[in-house]
């Protein structure tokens, strides 16, 4: 990929707020403008608007029956459901 590839893609970012540049003393240093937690849930959220129109239900079964949680992560959304207020 040539520099002025990403270049103009790091700039892309940048004016679509998912970047912040940082510019030092001989180049441009850039860093993330959200945290990572609010970047994946927003993805999430798009994900399961997108595809399961709106429901996280399908994608859930999907995860359980397919073996992609570990015991672990399974209880770890357990504990979670039952602290989720109603």
């Amino acid at each position: 990929i040539a520099y002025t590839t990403v270049m103009t893609m790091m700039g892309i970012l940048e004016q679509k707020g998912y970047l912040k540049k940082n510019q030092g003393e001989k180049a441009h240093v850039y860093r993330p403008a959200q945290p990572k937690s609010k970047v994946v849930g927003s993805m999430v959220n798009d994900f399961v608007s997108r595809v399961f129109n709106g429901s996280a239900k399908p994608l859930l079964v999907h995860l359980v029956e397919n073996e992609h949680l570990s015991q672990e992560e399974l209880e770890e959304i357990a504990r979670l459901m039952k602290e989720r207020p109603s």
